[in-house]
């Protein structure tokens, strides 16, 4: 995106568009700021920890699904805008008052945005947009593994992967349970104290 192919699509002259923002990198944030509006789940506040964490990661990756291309956009920018700062600030607020010290806090909340945003990479970068396998694909992908020089890949494709049923996108819930697990063990093993 440049400042000229902006105003050449709002119809105006490149010099009219400073009027409005101070440069591109405003223009940027701006966007960023969008779809993180976007994240934002609807919801009751009252469930449990567990539960607003994983409905905000899935509307995480459904808000990352629809504008793949902000996947990278999001961790560029230095000036988060108001909608990315009610984002943090959410997830922040749910952890601690669940009882996650400020450092448990800290290592959750990245390690929670990165499961998310490697997984919406992932599943950006998956062939053609396929997320669950049907017979068709199963005949092209298996004749494409050669047995003998990748016999552990040969293996998970024909034993799972390429099986009837199976769906790339169940693998985030399976991602997402098994750290909000290990975060709960933090919790009762009593790692959580304030700090």
């Amino acid at each position: 995106m440049t400042i000229r192919s902006l105003a050449a699509e709002l119809g105006v002259k490149p010099m009219s568009v400073y009027h409005h923002v101070a440069n591109k990198g405003a223009i940027l944030d701006g966007i960023v700021d969008l779809v993180f509006a976007e994240m934002q789940p609807r919801g009751d506040d009252q469930r449990g920890w567990r539960d607003q964490i994983t409905q905000r990661a899935h509307a995480t990756r459904h808000a990352l699904r629809r504008h793949t291309w902000a996947i990278g956009l999001l961790e560029s920018r230095s000036t988060p805008g108001p909608a990315t700062m009610r984002h943090q600030e959410e997830t922040i607020r749910i952890l601690r008052e669940a009882g996650f010290s400020v450092r448990m806090t800290a290592h959750a909340s990245a390690l929670l945005d990165s499961f998310v945003c490697g997984f919406a990479l992932q599943e950006a970068a998956r062939p053609f947009g396929v997320t669950s396998t049907g017979p068709e694909t199963e005949r092209h992908d298996s004749a494409s593994l050669d047995p003998e020089a990748y016999p552990h890949l040969a293996e998970m494709a024909a034993k799972h992967v390429l099986c009837p049923g199976y769906d790339f996108v169940d693998e985030f819930q399976f991602g997402l349970d098994l750290i909000l697990g290990g975060l709960a063990r933090s919790a009762d093993t009593g790692d959580l104290t304030p700090g």
